[in-house]
């Protein structure tokens, strides 16, 4: 297995190679590309697939966020090795929506590769990712009736993508502004689906 990629275009790029390598990619073979220890990276991938074009599909945000909740809960609890059920590991995307989708956000992950990187690691250590891993699970849990909502799945993905960054390239100050979006989302939840005040608007706001 190749060494795990330690920037947002790495791991882009390994997801295409991916996608180019098989007709069909399921999440077991994501996995394992990255390694089972390597936390930020399969934190940081099925948030981007949720927000590209393929976690417009219905169903497909829900789905990576039951993945997601299943990683996040283990490394709260500190699992040397990742696991997943079989009927998770086995599901699969498209090989060349997936290698699309990649490709698509190069530009995206050229940039933050620019202005993420190694700084205030001291936020990345063991225990603010065990945090930040309970702070992803509520997330996850939030994704399901979000999906009523138009473009609402963007918003936690989008925080849960922040938080694999951070791990990834050990940026604390990524980390941080990860909270703080994090609380955004959970406003998002609590004034548009636990108080139904979005009912009538058709936007996330």
């Amino acid at each position: 297995m190749a060494d795990t990629p330690k920037t947002v275009c790495g791991i882009l790029d390994r997801l295409t190679d991916i996608g180019d390598r098989n007709d069909r990619a399921t999440i077991g073979d994501i996995v394992e590309s990255f390694g089972s220890r390597s936390y930020g990276p399969v934190l940081l991938v099925p948030a981007l697939i949720g927000i590209s074009p393929v976690g417009g599909i219905p169903g497909v945000p829900t789905f990576l966020a039951v993945t997601l909740l299943l990683i996040a809960v283990q490394l709260v609890f500190g699992k040397q090795h990742l696991w997943l059920p079989g009927f998770l590991k086995n599901r699969s995307v498209e090989g060349e929506k997936l290698a699309n989708a990649a490709e698509d956000m190069e530009k995206v992950g050229a940039w933050l590769d620019k202005i993420f990187h190694g700084r205030l690691e001291i936020f990345t250590g063991p225990t603010a990712a065990r945090i930040a891993a309970a702070v992803i699970a509520l997330l996850c849990l939030a994704v399901p009736p979000l999906e009523l909502l138009p473009f609402a799945v963007v918003l936690p993905m989008a925080v849960i993508a922040a938080f694999g960054i951070a791990l990834t390239v050990r940026d604390g100050l990524l980390m941080l502004i990860a909270f703080l979006g994090s609380g955004a989302a959970f406003y998002v939840v609590v004034t548009k689906v636990l108080l139904g005040s979005g009912g009538s608007g058709g936007g996330m706001f």
